[in-house]
């Protein structure tokens, strides 16, 4: 599989179904044209998989079906972003399953620019889901940009109803 991925340096993404994995894409593709780069765009699913895919026969079906629903994920953010997979890029869409931090950090050659949305999570969900950005921030060994999704336009009128109410006794 990694045969068909282009050569050289490359902008690799990491694409799931948040906002802020929208947000990297477009980062992604206007870094990708800017500097004449192919774009490797990348879906991990987080399915339970069996370590020994060949003790059971089903697992194999599994896998195979969720990575083309990877491939339709990645499809669908590129529609979403930029009306379809941009034509004037060279780009290869790769499906996987497992963890997204490992996938994405294998994958990241050195001299790639690899490239991943943060959205904003609760305490909870932080603890109970290991923040992937940060896994690869720390593992790979490449350039990694972390795009922050960016928080909804504040309204002058909300924002001055809350004070008014916070501070109102």
């Amino acid at each position: 599989m990694d045969e068909d991925l282009p050569g050289g340096a490359r902008v690799v993404v990491g694409v799931d179904e948040t906002p802020a994995s929208r947000w990297a894409l477009a980062w992604a593709i206007g870094t990708a044209r800017l500097r004449h780069m192919p774009i490797v765009a990348v879906h991990v699913s987080r399915a339970p998989i069996h370590p020994f895919p060949e003790a059971l026969p089903v697992q194999h079906a599994i896998r195979q079906g969720e990575e083309a629903r990877c491939t339709e994920v990645v499809t669908a953010a590129f529609e979403d972003v930029s009306g379809g997979v941009p034509w004037d890029l060279t780009t290869a869409i790769v499906g996987r399953v497992g963890d997204p931090g490992y996938h994405l950090v294998d994958l990241a050659r050195e001299g790639d620019l690899l490239v991943l949305g943060r959205s904003r999570r609760g305490f909870l969900s932080r603890l109970l889901l290991p923040s992937t950005s940060m896994y690869c921030a720390r593992y790979a060994k490449t350039t990694v940009v972390i795009v922050q999704q960016p928080s909804p336009p504040d309204d002058a009128e909300l924002s001055a109803e809350r004070t008014r109410r916070f501070w109102h006794f």
